[in-house]
């Protein structure tokens, strides 16, 4: 599929309600570097989350007067916030080739997060994922030959444009966004779930994160893709994720935890390890987020219970292991690991079904 078969260029002007709830996602193999308009440098499978979400309301009302600009208001916890208005109003004039009639129409944007923003949970997955989803159901009401395999592939690569990692949040437990070898159906256009051949062990995925900084973090995700065009690892790390795909896929039939856990740790240091070798050079770790990290390697060490850790572009810690083994891992971070955490905050959260419509 390529672009041209996105655009709807139906005039729509209406009076609507849509809502729907997006589950932000932990990235197994990182996407870190991007060309042109929001395409990947390399391929990325993410872990769908099921309590770290946003919920949009998307309110529609035609405007009297056509203007090629976008009209609409953002509330977000119920307080307009016109800080977050410059990526919204980005969003809008990209996908405006696709979805036109954002110019004929006033958008109320109410958004809520079940979990910090900016502070490297992904919320910009859930939250455009989220918009998407609000956007392309209005247009289905005047799509009649949009089916639901269409309705999804087109809220992916919405998203897309909002941000690269949302539009992994539209489908649910495993997400494969990047053209791969491994994957016929791949695409950097949008993403595909990956439902066949999943070993049972990783049906039911739980994943708690442990808070360690809940402020926004210092440096943006766009701020680290943009230093891998003259980062000297680059091309190195593209290549290490495109095996790496490969890698995973035969975990993900074998069931081999082990494997897995040395795949998953290795990108998310390799994702940090980026940052730290950029020019100019940052680094969103804390010390706190360096301490968990020995404390599970010694845990696993002495215990062999199976589980790693994960990390976004940000300090705070995704632990991930098989749901039978949920009672002894809270144990271990009740005991050791809440103390690093900010006001001792975690959030208890698994494998997702991705996104929910509530109107």
């Amino acid at each position: 599929m390529n672009e041209s078969e996105f655009i709807f260029k139906k005039k729509i002007q209406c009076d609507l309600v849509s809502e729907w709830t997006s589950p932000s996602n932990i990235a197994l193999i990182k996407y870190w570097g991007k060309q042109d308009l929001q395409i990947p440098k390399n391929p990325s499978i993410s872990l769908t989350l099921s309590n770290c979400r946003t919920q949009t309301r998307l309110t529609v009302s035609p405007i009297k007067k056509y203007k090629k600009k976008i009209s609409f208001d953002l509330f977000f916890d119920g307080n307009l916030k016109p800080e977050f208005n410059k990526k919204v109003e980005q969003f809008f004039f990209r996908i405006s080739k696709y979805v036109p009639f954002v110019f004929d129409n006033h958008f109320k944007i109410e958004t809520k997060n079940f979990f910090p923003h900016s502070s490297g949970i992904a919320s910009s997955a859930s939250a455009f994922s989220s918009m998407a989803l609000t956007i392309v159901s209005l247009e289905r009401k005047f799509n009649d030959d949009m089916n639901d395999e269409q309705f999804y592939k087109k809220s992916s690569f919405l998203s897309r444009l909002g941000s690269g990692s949302a539009s992994r949040s539209i489908f649910g437990k495993i997400a494969l966004w990047g053209e791969s070898e491994f994957f016929s159906k791949s695409s950097n256009l949008y993403s595909i779930p990956l439902v066949e051949k999943i070993n049972p062990i990783f049906n039911d995925l739980n994943n708690t994160v442990l808070i360690v900084d809940d402020q926004v973090k210092e440096k943006s995700s766009s701020y680290g893709h943009d230093l891998m065009n003259s980062n000297p690892f680059s091309f190195q790390r593209y290549e290490q994720a495109k095996n790496n795909i490969g890698r995973i896929k035969k975990v993900f039939k074998n069931g081999d935890l082990d494997e897995f856990i040395q795949i998953v740790e290795s990108e998310a240091l390799t994702l940090h390890g980026l940052m730290m070798s950029s020019n100019p050079y940052y680094l969103l770790l804390k010390p706190n987020s360096v301490e968990i990290i020995r404390r599970v390697w010694d845990y696993r060490r002495e215990y062999k219970y199976p589980v790693c850790f994960s990390l976004d572009a940000g300090s705070n810690i995704h632990l991930l292991y098989p749901s039978r083994y949920k009672k002894v891992i809270k144990e271990f971070i009740t005991n050791e690991l809440l103390n690093f955490c900010k006001d001792k905050k975690y959030i208890d959260d698994y494998m997702g079904s991705g996104p929910e419509k509530i109107k």
